[in-house]
C-alpha cells in the first residue's frame, strides 16, 4: 500500500450518521478499561461517546452509546467465523435491514491489525472493501483508509502528556479528519480493541447482562 495521504476528503464520509460529522479536524481521547468499556472524550474531557459490552451466552456484543447512554449502534461478533467477522446494526436492532456495515480480517492468521470494512448497501464489487484499518494496535499506530487507497480518514496515536491531559497507558488519541463520521471511526476502533482484548472474549453465561461488565462504578446500566 502507498504511503498514507493526509489530504482532507472532499466528500463527507457519513456511515452511521451526518450528525457525527465535523467540518474541522477532531482530536479525541480514548480511555480503555479492562472490562471492555471505552470512554471517548474531547481534549477538555467532555464525554462524546461510550462503548460498553453487552454479551449474551451465545454472542459477544458491544454497544456504542452517546453521552447519555442512549444506544447508537450495536456491534455483534459473528459466531464460528474464520475471519473475525463483526456486524454493526443501527440502534439495538439485530435485523438484517438495520445492518450498516460488516468487518472481517482478510487473513485467518495475521500479526498486525488488518481489517476490511464492507458497507451493507454497497454497490461496488462484493470483494472490494469500502474502508480498511491497518497498523500496529500495540504501538497505537493504526490508520483508517478509504477502501484500499492511501487516503487516510483517521489516525490512532499514543498519548503525549500535556498540561490538560495526563499520560496513561490505558489512553490513546484519535485524530479524525474533517468531514469524517467520528462515530464510525470509534466503532472500528472498538471492534479492533475487542478482537485484541482477552477480557472482552469472555462470554457472560446465563443470559444478557444488563449492566456493563465490570467498571460498574464508572458506568451505569445500559438504558434503552
Amino acid at each position: 500500500m502507498a504511503q498514507p495521504s493526509n489530504a482532507p476528503v472532499s466528500i463527507p464520509v457519513s456511515v452511521i450518521g451526518p450528525e457525527f460529522i465535523s467540518p474541522h479536524q477532531l482530536e479525541v481521547i480514548v480511555d480503555t478499561y479492562s472490562s471492555g468499556n471505552l470512554v471517548i472524550t474531547d481534549t477538555n474531557h467532555k464525554i462524546m461517546l461510550k462503548v460498553k459490552p453487552y454479551n449474551t451466552s451465545f454472542h459477544r456484543q458491544l454497544f456504542l452509546l452517546d453521552a447519555e447512554d442512549r444506544p447508537i449502534v450495536m456491534l455483534r461478533e459473528k459466531n464460528m467465523s474464520e475471519h473475525d467477522r463483526w456486524n454493526v446494526f443501527r440502534g439495538d436492532s439485530k435485523a438484517d435491514s438495520d445492518m450498516i456495515f460488516s468487518t472481517k480480517t482478510p487473513h485467518m492468521i495475521q500479526y498486525k491489525t488488518n481489517l476490511n470494512v464492507f458497507l451493507a448497501n454497497k454497490r461496488s464489487s462484493k470483494n472490494d472493501c469500502d474502508f480498511k484499518i491497518k497498523g500496529s494496535w500495540s504501538k497505537r499506530k493504526c490508520a483508517v483508509y478509504m477502501g484500499d487507497s492511501s487516503t487516510t480518514i483517521a489516525q490512532m496515536h499514543e498519548m503525549q502528556p500535556t498540561d490538560n491531559v495526563k499520560f496513561s497507558k490505558d489512553k490513546f488519541m484519535l485524530t479524525i479528519f474533517p468531514n469524517v463520521d467520528y462515530a464510525f471511526v470509534v466503532t472500528l476502533i472498538a471492534i479492533v480493541g475487542a478482537m485484541k482484548s482477552s477480557d472482552t472474549k469472555e462470554v457472560v453465561v446465563g443470559g444478557v447482562t444488563e449492566a456493563a461488565v465490570g467498571g460498574g462504578e464508572a458506568f451505569g446500566a445500559i438504558v434503552f
